[in-house]
C-alpha cells in the first residue's frame, strides 16, 4: 500500500513527513465534514455505529493479510480468557466510550477544541501512570520535571480554549451569498455558550483513550500480531456502540442515512481509521521509530487554524487558535521528557525502561486515538 523507500537521500525523510502531515489535514478535513453531518441532523451515537462497523468490515480480512506470514512462538493464544477481557475492555474504552464521547463533544464545539483536548493526552496519561504507581514522583530527575512542566502547560491551553474565545479572525459582510453558501455548505463551530460542556466531554474522551493505551501495551506484550486485536476489538466495540445507540436514540429514523454526503463520509471515515491511517502510520514508525508518528500530532492545530480562518472566518477566534497553540506546546514538552527519559538522558535507562506506560500511544502502532479518535 505504502510504496517502499529503499536507501538513504532526501526520500527516506521527505516520504514520511508528507505522509504523516497529509494524515492529519485527512483527519481534520473529516472532523469539520463530520461536525457538518452532525450539525445538520446526523445521531452522534449512530455515526460511532457506522463508522466503525464499516472500519471492522475492511480492517479483519487485512489483519490476517497484514500477518499472514507473521509466526507466533510462545504467545498466549488470543482467544484465552485474559486475552479475550483486555479485548472487550480495548472496545468499551477505545471505541464505544471515548469515541461517542468525542463525537458528542464535537457536536457541542468545533475542531480546534478537539485538537486542543487530544493534545492533553500525553498530560492525562502521565498524570494516570502517576496515580497507578507506574511513574514515581522524582523531583531530581530533569525528565520528570520536564514532563511536570509540559503537563502544567497542556492544562493551561485547554482551560484557556474553554474560557476565552477572543476576536474573530474576521467579520463578514451578513449579505455576502458566498459567506452563505460556505456556511451551508460546512459547519466549524457550535454556539460558544456549550463549549465548556464539550471540552468537558472530549477531556473526558481523552482519558478514557490514556486508559485504553495502557491497556494495549499488556495486549502487545502477549499477543504481538496488533492488527488482529485492532480488528477484534474494533468489532467488539462496534457492538458495544451499537448497544448505546439502540437504548439512547429514540427515533428510528435516525438510522436511515438521509444523503449521499453522509454516506459517503461514513464509507470515507470508516475506511480512514480503520485501515489508512493505521496501516502509514505503522510503516512510518518501522521507518522512523516510535516516536515519530505522535511528534506530528501538533500539525492538526495548523490544519484546523487554516481551514477555520479560510472557510469560516466569522466564528474562528484568535483566542482558540492561541490556546490550542498552548496546549500544544505542553504536549511536545511531554514529548520531549518521555523521549530523553526512554533514550537514559538524565538517569540510567535500564531504570526508567518500565516506566513507559505515560505515552504509550507513541509506541503501540493500534488503532490510533486522535484523535481522540475523532
Amino acid at each position: 500500500m505504502i510504496m517502499e523507500v529503499k536507501g538513504g537521500g532526501i526520500l527516506e525523510m521527505v516520504v514520511p513527513f508528507l505522509a504523516m502531515v497529509t494524515m492529519e489535514g485527512c483527519t481534520i478535513a473529516l472532523t469539520i465534514l463530520a461536525k457538518t453531518a452532525i450539525t445538520y441532523g446526523m445521531s452522534t451515537f449512530v455515526f460511532v455505529v457506522y463508522t466503525n462497523a464499516v472500519a471492522s468490515i475492511i480492517l479483519l480480512p487485512y489483519s490476517f493479510i497484514f500477518h499472514y506470514n507473521q509466526r507466533l512462538e510462545f504467545q498466549q493464544s488470543l482467544f484465552s480468557f485474559p486475552l479475550l477481557l483486555r479485548v472487550f475492555l480495548l472496545g468499551l474504552t477505545g471505541i464505544c466510550i471515548s469515541q461517542n464521547l468525542a463525537f458528542l463533544g464535537l457536536s457541542y464545539s468545533s475542531p480546534i477544541v478537539v485538537c486542543a483536548m487530544g493534545l492533553m493526552l500525553p498530560a492525562i496519561s502521565f498524570l494516570l501512570s502517576i496515580l497507578l504507581g507506574k511513574t514515581k514522583m522524582e523531583w531530581k530527575n530533569p525528565n520528570f520535571i520536564t514532563k511536570v512542566v509540559g503537563t502544567v502547560i497542556s492544562v493551561v491551553g485547554a482551560t484557556c480554549e474553554e474560557v476565552y474565545l477572543g476576536p474573530t479572525v474576521r467579520q463578514h459582510p451578513s449579505s455576502s451569498t458566498h459567506l452563505q453558501f460556505k456556511q451551508k455548505l460546512l459547519v466549524f463551530t457550535s454556539t460558544t455558550d456549550r463549549w465548556i460542556f464539550g471540552g468537558l466531554l472530549l477531556a473526558a474522551a481523552t482519558l478514557c483513550v490514556s486508559i485504553w493505551n495502557i491497556i494495549q501495551l499488556g495486549v502487545v506484550k502477549q499477543y504481538s500480531q496488533v492488527m488482529k486485536v485492532g480488528s477484534f476489538y474494533s468489532i467488539v466495540g462496534t457492538f458495544m456502540s451499537a448497544i448505546v445507540a439502540y437504548f439512547v436514540v429514540n427515533d428510528s429514523s435516525a438510522w436511515t442515512v438521509k444523503s449521499s454526503f453522509d454516506l459517503y463520509l461514513i464509507i470515507a471515515t470508516g475506511t480512514f481509521s480503520g485501515l489508512i491511517r493505521n496501516r502509514v502510520q505503522i510503516w512510518c514508525m518501522q521507518k522512523k521509530g516510535p516516536y515519530y508518528v505522535p511528534m506530528f500530532k501538533p500539525f492538526g492545530i495548523l490544519f484546523a487554524t487554516f481551514f477555520g480562518a479560510t472557510f469560516f472566518g466569522d466564528t474562528f477566534h484568535y483566542g482558540s487558535v492561541m490556546a490550542a497553540f498552548i496546549a500544544g506546546m505542553g504536549y511536545l514538552t511531554v514529548m520531549w521528557g518521555q523521549i530523553n527519559e526512554d533514550r537514559g538522558v538524565g538517569k540510567d535507562k535500564d531504570i526508567n525502561k518500565n516506566n513507559d506506560d505515560s505515552l504509550s500511544s507513541a509506541k503501540v502502532p493500534l488503532l490510533d486515538d486522535e484523535e481522540s479518535n475523532v
